[in-house]
């Protein structure tokens, strides 16, 4: 089977015909409170797992459910046309959901998918609408509309659907590892991220690494009383809060020796297209309460958000801090400390760094402790050979406009994992949007994001049996 424009059009007619099919599958699958963080919801994760095995099974794809020590790994491969050589791609998506609480601040149960009107549209509310379950169903009912078109899909798919990437995924790498035959392929494919707005298509192409760490200041063996020994002996808060404090230059930079080894200045015609955007700074900050810019100087907004590395502090506390007064010397002092990385940062190299640096600035006395939580390198998608080219073009026929060569604040492991472990550069085409609510109450997908997300896929399956 050679995918022909003509095919491509009845596929997305088939996909015009069946909205409302689509609806009530998508509501099904949001209905199963698929918690993976909350052990009452094990069965439900389990329900979500069987739902998607089923789903794809009837499309034709052969299915497998793998036990894991968390929640199960749902597999699934469809061989595409026989005596043709056309591409293999490996779609990973996620079927667990974070935990809706506070529930008080839901305007409908996060469990019964409510269809509402938004200011520029129809939307879907219910948690996990777009975080993942409402993209993965863009990607299911789109090979689901080839099927029932032409009666087969044009290439060879392989999916990875897990149930524990919104806790850290712990099971997945080790799957991976002994399965690599199982999930060989070409390209993988990830519909996690967003749009640039609702009418301006995006891929992601960069995503920032991190390194996330606990650091611990420890000084006298006891809480001291601040009259009888203030002055006179170590005050941890005192001691770590003035270390941390010389993170920063006043040009925001990061004092970590070696911090931007391996940080690449943008080339030019991605900051060219990255300032054609019009990107609003000041409407971002004002939306949070916000009306002075920060981070480090000279560098666009965007710039700092996708391409440049971050230290935050994101939590720190030691001593007496309930109601009323306690004069006391915290015996201990302790900060949660995260960097966000770029380009071809080294995790291991940072975290050596901050030890060098706080070494050098412990008083005598005090012990410091730096407690790792997570390396994961910065990811940048290549942009040429013949996948990345398929998608743009699958989004523009789509779109009528160029997508944008997004980066991505966050990050998404899973796509350094394919690289290392697989060997594979990975498409992330997503269709979600900056006011979604991901991870909050009244989570949510527009409706013309969702039927836009099934007809790029569908798009992009024939672009890429065309493309051989």
């Amino acid at each position: 089977m050679t995918a022909t424009p003509d095919q491509t059009e009845a596929v997305l007619a088939r996909l015009a015909a069946t909205e409302t099919e689509a609806r009530t599958g998508l509501f099904e699958f949001l209905s199963i409170p698929s918690v993976s963080a909350q052990p009452k919801h094990a069965g439900d994760c389990r329900q979500a797992a069987e739902w998607l095995r089923r789903e794809f099974a009837a499309v034709g794809f052969e299915m497998q459910l793998h036990e894991t020590p968390g929640h199960p790994i749902v597999t699934g491969y469809y061989p595409g046309p026989a005596n043709r050589d056309v591409p293999h791609i490996l779609f990973y998506g996620h079927y667990d959901v974070q935990p809706p609480e506070p529930l008080e601040l839901w305007t409908s149960p996060p469990f019964t998918p409510t269809m509402v009107d938004g200011p520029e549209g129809m939307r879907v509310v219910a948690r996990g609408a777009v975080d993942d379950k409402g993209q993965v169903m863009t990607f299911l009912w789109a090979c689901r509309a080839w099927h029932e078109a032409t009666g087969a899909l044009p290439i060879r798919i392989t999916l990875l659907l897990e149930g524990e990437e919104e806790v850290g995924s712990a099971n997945l790498e080790t799957f991976i590892e002994s399965h690599k035959e199982l999930l060989a392929a070409d390209v993988a494919l990830i519909s996690d991220t967003g749009m640039w707005d609702r009418t301006t298509p995006a891929l992601t192409t960069r995503l920032r690494g991190m390194v996330y760490t606990q650091i611990d200041l420890l000084g006298p063996d006891k809480d001291l009383h601040s009259g009888m020994y203030g002055g006179a002996a170590l005050n941890p808060i005192n001691a770590l809060t003035r270390i941390l404090g010389g993170l920063h230059d006043d040009q925001g930079r990061v004092q970590i020796p070696g911090f931007y080894e391996g940080v690449d200045e943008l080339p030019p015609a991605v900051a060219a297209q990255w300032a054609a955007l019009g990107f609003d700074e000041g409407a971002m900050l004002a939306a949070i309460g916000l009306n002075q810019t920060s981070g480090e100087v000279g560098r666009t907004a965007l710039e700092r958000l996708w391409a440049r590395p971050t230290a935050d502090l994101n939590g720190i506390w030691g001593g007496y801090t309930g109601e009323g007064a306690k004069t006391v010397i915290a015996s201990h002092a302790h900060a949660k400390l995260s960097f966000r990385l770029v380009s071809r940062q080294d995790p291991a190299k940072i975290l050596a760094g901050l030890k060098q640096f706080l070494a050098a600035r412990t008083p005598p006395g005090a012990q410091v402790t730096v407690t790792e939580f997570g390396l994961n390198p910065a990811v940048e998608v290549a942009v040429d050979g013949p996948f990345v080219p398929a998608a743009e073009a699958a989004l523009r026929d789509e779109y009528g406009k160029e997508a944008v060569l997004m980066g991505c604040g966050g990050s998404i492991p899973v796509v350094g994992v394919f690289k290392t472990m697989l060997g594979l550069d990975t498409i992330l085409m997503g269709f979600g949007l900056d006011d979604d609510q991901v991870h909050s109450p009244n989570e949510k997908f527009d409706w013309t994001c969702f039927t836009g997300g099934a007809r790029c896929h569908a798009r992009l399956l024939g672009k890429l049996a065309a493309a051989r």
